[in-house]
Parts: C-alpha cells; structure tokens; sequence
C-alpha cells in the first residue's frame, strides 16, 4: 500500500488517499484500487504538523499488517480426535452463482416484492438457497432447508417459511420473467432475432391425475400423470420466457401462449420463431405472420414432415433436380450432403374468431437437404427397431403399448386394449409391414423445412433450424442435471414456483456457460462447483483443496479468485469485492 496524491483540476487542489497496486483477474491488466480515503491536503495540514509523513507511514504500517495477516503459524497436534457429529465441510463454489444472482439484481426483485406482504421470512434468501440447492445438490424443498449448513449464508427462516414462500413466488412468476428478460438485455445483452420454441413435459409419480397434472402423451413414455411447458430461448441459448400447460394440452396449442408473451412484453421487435413439426399449424403460421399494430409480420422456421408430405412434395423430394453440395455445386451420386429449396404458394387451414375453418394462402420457401450420416444413423436405428418388431410379431403377449413403442408401427394386425395398454388377440396374426419398412426407407437422410424468409440463403436457413438443438439440450440439462422432475410438490401454486425456481437456476447456468466462452458443459461446470469446498482447518481458517481448468475460467470470467489454498473467514464473505454474505 501506499500515499497517493491527486491532483483535482477542478479545484486546484491535492487529494490524499491509501491505495493498493491491483490486478483485474478478467482483464490482467494493473490498476489502483483506493483502500482508505483522507481528504484534502490542505485541510489535513491544519490537523497534522506533515500530513504527508504521517499517511506514508500509516500505509506502511497497514501494508505490515497485511502481510502480517497472510502468515499463519499452525501448531497440530497429530493425536486430536473429531467431536461428535462434527460437518466442517463448506461450499464456496455456490459464490459463483451468487454472483450471478446478484449482478442480475434479482435480490433486490425478490426484496421488492416482498416489501409490502403480510408474512416475515425473508424470500430472497428463500430463493438464493432453493436456486444454489437445484443446482448443486437437486432434490427436494425439505432436502434444501436441511443442507443449508453446507453453505456460509446464515439462513435465517425456517421449512414451514420455505413451504408458505412458494405460494408467493407463483404469484409474481409472469412479472418475475419479464424483470429477469429486461436484466438480462441490460447486463449482458439478448439477441431474439431469432427465437427457439420447443414443448416437454414433466412426470408425477402419482396414480391419479387432477385438473393441472393430467394423463397426456409423454415424452418419456411414461404412464403417469404430466405437466406441458413451453419454452422460448434466445439465438444464444440463454431461457427467455416459459409457461406451464395441463397435462393434456397438445404441443401446438401452447404455442400462442408463449409467444404471445413474448410478443407483447418483451420488446424484442420482429421475431422469427424456430420450432419442431409438432407446432406447424395453419392457425400458428397465420399467427406469426398476422400484422398487429405497430408490429412488423414476424417469420419462422419449422421443420416440415417429409413421410407425412404430398405424393407431389415426396416426389420433388426423391427428384435429384436441382440438388446442389455446400458448394452450390450440383450434387452426384458421391455428395455427402446435397440440398435444394423452392419458393411456392401453400393453402393453409385458419380457425376464425367465429370458430369456423377458411383456407389461408400462405408464400414459402421449402428448403430439402440430405446427409449421407443422416441416412446411416436411419438405417441403424431401423435395424434395431426391426430386431424388437421381429420379437414383437412372433411374441406379441409380451409386450404392450408402452414397452412396443417405436416397433409396434413396423407390425400389422396388432391392436392394444385403450385402457391397459395389453396386447388384444386378433384373429390374423401379427407380422411384419415390410411395404411399410421399404416406403419409410426412401427417405431416409432426408430433412425439410419451410419458412417465411423468402431471402434468406439456404444455408442460412439450414443453419438456423439447427440452432434447435440448443433448446433441445437445455430441456435435457433442466430433467438431467437439474433433476427438475419427478416434482416432489403438488399444490398448483406449489408447482409453479418449482418451476419458477428451476427456471431461474437454468438462466444462471447458461449464462455461467456464456460467460465462459461455451466451452464447458452443464455436467462440467456444476460438477467443479460442488467441488470448490473447503473444510475449518483452525478457528476461521479454512483449507482448500480443489483447483482445475474450470474453476480458473469460472473465476476469471466473474472475477473470483478459486485459486487460494486457504481463506479467513472474513476474507470469504468479501470475495468477488462484494459481501454477498448475509
């Protein structure tokens, strides 16, 4: 440390204060950070005979002193035996999602929200321990409250105040996402020209369904009760906006739902939506593409059945006019990928107000693409399903709906009791539909897609649908990493601000990634995380004893320093420069 003098041009006079020689761990780069300001030299001449040889040494005594504090001299006694049910181990690799947490300005949401309730506890510290809890140890509300002692928060309410917060956090998710969207185009900045719209659904193991949860068509093949979600992200994969659906609700009626809310709330401008086959709908093309005031059409890219196409459409499909490599190059018979598109005026069913059909025409550009791997994994993946329809046709009373999935369509004569899911008897017996396996073998590698961007190339095209993936993964991070499901809550409420809760965690995680370069894994970085833990090695010491690759990048990307061998405590609750610490 040392005196620093400033020279202010504004008032002509001198400035004194202690500073301290600093390195930015984001951007390496030297600076001065000031750790005692003093005052105007003038003003300090009138209490000290030489202000400036009284401040040089008080810095040097307070650089002695930290340095002195850096030095630890440890006596062990190697015969020391633990007390009973002592637990010293602490994380502190939930510092990084705090950080997050705060830079998004989510405790002051959650503060704000609460200010003018009727109840005590504190939901902002609710929160923080369910968000750290859902991503570092997954489980239930209970589990959460029980492990709150791994972290260096003091938690300060208790599992009936985590219960009755839920009910509070349902209340506020719809306002709460829209904060969390404008935090998020402030801090770090959005990109929703493009926006990505998926549906899953998530299980409960109960045996009865009610008016939320109810029996539909699960993604899992699951026989249990189901909630929808729908979900929209940003071009960068970042979460954008979510909404929960009965049970039974079809992937194509929640569409509107939530790009509606997007739409109206979230100030993105024009749109073109991304999504999957099950959400191509007469009514939901018309949607986008209807002119609301002071809205420019918005566009899309969907994906588009070829089995289930025209015999025309198959035909300019299988037809090797016009296909062409990445080049632009027409494609032989050698080409690894090959692609070919067509700007035609498609009829499509629209529901009025009214409820009665009419026949919209619609301009799109049909873009078809082949892939060689695309084939190869088809074919692979035919020949599995062709072993167990094999089995299935000759041992059709050992299966039923559920364990024939995906077989059962390469058998005929087969027919399933609406209720159990058995296997009827029937009186030809089961075999298998070879015209079927030859027909569906046709188009094999072959993908197509339709969309709204007359203009755009169809590489561009192309490479935007495969942007699909990324809402695809994040739906596997939310049921695998994050162990969203099965839920252990049932109130509706109660369901919502689980989902709430996971949403949020999932928003940190991506942009934990994004801020990492994209570089690692969900499974990667919440791994490291769980392992930036430390045990009380003396009183307010603490040992460290985990450092790697994803724990420097974590820390230099949010300006942590994970690389200590051992902390004080009080040197812990001022990490990152700023006491997120209650």
């Amino acid at each position: 440390m040392y005196l620093k003098k400033s020279y202010r041009k504004d008032t002509g006079r001198t400035y004194l204060s202690i500073a301290q020689k600093y390195r930015d761990p984001e951007t390496g780069i030297s600076t001065d950070r000031t750790v005692k300001s003093l005052g105007y030299l003038d003003e300090l001449e009138k209490i000290y005979d030489d202000p400036i040889a009284h401040f040089k040494e008080l810095a040097r005594k307070m650089t002695e002193e930290e340095n002195a504090q850096k030095k630890l001299t440890l006596s062990i006694n190697m015969e020391e035996k633990l007390a009973p049910n002592t637990d010293n181990r602490k994380n502190f690799g939930y510092a990084a999602i705090l950080k997050i947490y705060h830079e998004l300005g989510l405790d002051v949401f959650f503060k704000n929200k609460s200010r003018h309730e009727n109840f005590k506890f504190n939901t902002n510290s609710i929160m923080m321990l369910l968000v750290i809890s859902r991503l570092l140890s997954p489980g239930s509300k209970k589990k959460a409250f029980e492990e709150k002692g791994r972290y260096f928060e003091r938690f300060h309410f208790s599992l009936a105040d985590v219960y009755r917060s839920l009910s509070h956090f349902s209340k506020i998710a719809k306002e709460f996402q829209r904060y969390l969207n404008a935090q998020i185009s402030e801090k770090y900045g959005r990109n929703t020209k493009t926006i990505y719209y998926d549906v899953t659904n998530f299980y409960f193991e109960i045996d009865e369904g009610d008016e939320f949860r109810k029996f539909g068509l699960s993604k899992e093949n699951r026989r249990n009760p189901i909630v929808q979600m729908g979900l929209a992200m940003d071009a960068d994969g970042i979460p954008l906006h979510y909404d929960l659906f009965p049970g039974n609700t079809v992937d194509k009626e929640t569409f509107r739902p939530v790009i509606g809310e997007v739409r109206r709330n979230y100030d993105t401008g024009r749109i073109i939506v991304v999504a999957d086959m099950g959400i191509i709908t007469g009514d939901n093309i018309f949607y986008l593409q209807g002119k609301e005031k002071g809205r420019n059409f918005n566009g899309y890219v969907f994906s588009f059945s070829v089995r289930g196409g025209t015999q025309e459409f198959k035909e300019y499909v299988l037809s090797d006019e016009g296909y062409v490599d990445q080049n632009g190059k027409p494609a032989d018979e050698n080409a690894d990928f090959k692609m070919k598109s067509r700007v035609i005026a498609r009829e499509i069913n629209v529901t009025l107000p009214s409820g009665k059909k009419t026949r919209k025409t619609v301009y799109e550009k049909q873009v078809v693409f082949w892939g060689r791997k695309y084939a190869l994994k088809a074919q692979a993946e035919r020949e599995e399903l062709l072993k167990k329809a094999f089995d299935l046709a000759a041992n059709p009373q050992s299966y039923n709906k559920a364990t024939s999935y995906g077989a059962a369509r390469y058998v005929k004569n087969l027919k399933f009791d609406e209720k159990t899911g058995e296997v009827l008897a029937v009186k030809e017996r089961p075999v298998v539909d070879w015209e079927r396996v030859r027909e569906e073998a046709k188009y094999d590698g072959y993908y197509a897609i339709v969309t709204s961007e007359l203009d755009m190339s169809d590489v561009e095209i192309i490479d935007t649908y495969r942007g699909l993936w990324k809402i695809e993964e994040t739906f596997r991070i939310t049921k695998g990493v994050l162990e969203t499901r099965p839920v252990y809550v049932s109130l509706q409420d109660h369901i919502n601000a689980h989902f709430l809760i996971c949403f949020i965690a999932l928003t940190i995680m991506r942009i934990m990634q994004r801020k990492t370069g994209n570089v690692y894994s969900a499974e990667q970085i919440i791994e490291c995380l769980h392992r930036i833990s430390c045990s009380k090695e003396h009183e307010n010491v603490y040992l460290f004893d985990y450092r790697t690759e994803v724990s420097d990048a974590i820390g230099k990307a949010l300006g942590i320093d994970f690389t200590n061998k051992r902390l004080r405590l009080g040197d812990i609750k001022k990490i990152g420069s700023v006491n997120y610490f209650v």
